[in-house]
C-alpha cells in the first residue's frame, strides 16, 4: 500500500457502512434480548408469588367456611367431636398454606 491511494467506490463505501450498521444493530438486539429475558424472569417470579398467595388465601377461606358451616343435619345438635374435627381441618389447611408460602 505504500504509495497507493486506497479509494473506495461509492458502492464499496455504502457496503462497508451497511456492514457496520448491521453489526451495531446486532449488538443492540442482543442487549435488548438480554434485558427482555431478565424482565421476563422477574415477571415470572412475581406471578409465582401471587399464585402462592392466592392459593394460600383460597385454602384459608375454604377452611374457614368449612369450620363455620360444618356438617349439620336439620334439628340435630352437633357434638363436641365434629367441632374438634373442623378445628383440626382448619388448622391443617392454615398450616399447609403457610408452609407452601414459605416454600418448605
Amino acid at each position: 500500500m505504500s504509495g497507493e491511494a486506497s479509494h473506495l467506490t461509492p458502492l464499496e463505501s455504502r457496503k462497508q457502512r451497511l456492514i457496520a450498521e448491521s453489526e451495531l444493530n446486532r449488538a443492540e438486539l442482543s442487549e435488548e434480548w438480554r434485558t427482555m429475558t431478565h424482565e421476563a424472569g422477574g415477571l415470572a417470579r412475581r406471578v409465582k408469588t401471587v399464585g402462592r398467595w392466592s392459593s394460600a388465601a383460597v385454602l384459608l377461606v375454604v377452611g374457614v367456611l368449612g369450620l363455620r358451616r360444618g356438617p349439620r343435619a336439620v334439628g340435630v345438635k352437633s357434638g363436641w367431636f365434629p367441632g374438634i374435627l373442623n378445628g383440626v381441618r382448619l388448622a391443617s389447611v392454615i398450616w399447609l398454606a403457610f408452609r407452601e408460602r414459605n416454600g418448605t
